[in-house]
């Protein structure tokens, strides 16, 4: 098997300069030999997600965007704004790879037991740099797969799945009984509805389109509600306060969306005091912000009352934090309902190339919901 692996391979790299300009392009890496305790995968499938973008095009003005290059070595130019330039310091005229997880097959190993245990077979993996052809990571960095999972639906294994277990999580550590989310139809919103409803715990879903509505309420989700609608903060309100809920996830970030979350949630409290407090309910709520769809700034409002908490989430340090056994417990769930609750959908499979074709990165940077890309390197 090892003389199929090539000396080289395709690799996607995103350079910030200091000049102010973003480049992506494709580079030709050495591929490299497997330690001891590493494995070599043949990528097969990996997502485009948005915390990818983050590292993609960062801050950079898309809308400035210019391909250059040829078909097989295309290249795309932007722009990048000062503020976002200054924010992008310390990535500055490095070309950096790109790409949290994906899946393939291991096509090489090393030494030990447990890196030969691999060889043959179909793992995802989480370690950066999925955007190659091969790619290289410790085998502690690996989720083996069941016989005959595709790589397709294995991709998605780790980034979307393990956020959306790790909200639950932390509600039941923090000794909540129900969670808010926002951008609810997303792929990881959806794993929540099913995850929720499996788990008996109380979700609250907020959407801003109709469909998506519908989509969330054809997967038996209960509490819905339209952040367009002219009642949405009544509407909020009433299912906060259905569903005791004082958490939210928030994957918007930007403008007014957390902030009226925690109004909302101070107001549903506000309605079981039995006297008037000046400092409002004494309820401590919390809405974490784990995503930046909206780039402007985050508003919070008056008549949140004085036992609120606004902060970031990342699923890195929850795992830290979280220990071993719960972690294990976790990915045996993603690997257990691969198929079911953290099914993922594709709007497209393209190839590294197509990735960093013009039109194809306009749409799948729109990070609109129910537009998801998976990259094929090996396409």
């Amino acid at each position: 098997m090892s003389n199929t692996v090539p000396k080289t391979a395709l690799q996607l790299r995103s350079l910030a300069k200091a000049s102010g300009e973003l480049e992506l392009s494709l580079a030709e890496v050495l591929v490299p030999e497997p330690g001891p305790e590493d494995v070599l995968i043949r990528v097969e499938a990996t997502p485009i997600n948005p915390s990818d973008l983050g590292l993609l095009v960062g801050g950079a003005d898309m809308s400035s965007a210019k391909a250059s290059g040829t078909k097989e070595f295309p290249v795309i130019t932007a722009g990048i704004p000062g503020p976002s330039l200054r924010a992008m310091t310390a990535r500055l005229d490095q070309s950096m790879p790109v790409g949290n997880e994906g899946a393939g097959v291991v096509v090489k190993a090393g030494s030990s037991p447990a890196a030969q245990a691999l060889l043959g077979k179909m793992v995802a993996g989480l370690g950066g740099e999925m955007y190659s052809q091969y790619r290289m990571l410790n085998v502690a960095q690996c989720l083996p797969l069941p016989d005959g999972t595709s790589a397709k639906d294995g991709a998605s294994c780790f980034v979307n799945p393990l956020t959306a277990l790790s909200f639950v999580e932390t509600m039941k550590m923090q000794g909540r009984t129900g969670i808010a989310h926002t951008a609810a139809a997303s792929n990881l919103g959806q794993m929540l509805v099913k995850i929720c409803q499996k788990d008996n715990v109380p979700l609250v879903n907020i959407v801003r389109k109709q469909e998506q509505a519908d989509l969330l309420r054809g997967l038996g989700a209960k509490y819905i509600v339209d952040s367009t609608s002219p009642t949405f903060m009544e509407d909020l309100i009433t299912a906060l306060a259905e569903t005791k809920t004082t958490l939210g996830f928030d994957a918007i970030g930007g403008g007014p969306l957390a902030g009226q979350l925690l109004v909302a949630m101070e107001a549903a409290a506000s309605r079981n005091m039995k006297e008037f407090s000046r400092y409002g309910s004494g309820q401590e709520t919390q809405v974490y912000i784990y995503g930046r769809l909206d780039m402007s700034p985050t508003l919070v409002p008056p008549g949140v009352g004085f036992a609120w908490n606004l902060g970031g989430y990342l699923l890195t340090p929850f795992l830290q934090k979280a220990g071993p056994e719960v972690r294990a417990r976790m990915r045996q769930r993603v690997v257990d309902e691969l198929t079911t609750t953290f099914a993922s959908h594709y709007t497209a499979e393209i190839s590294l190339a197509e990735a960093l074709d013009l039109k194809t990165l306009q749409a799948y940077n729109a990070k609109a919901t129910g537009t998801k890309y998976l990259i094929n390197p090996n396409k």
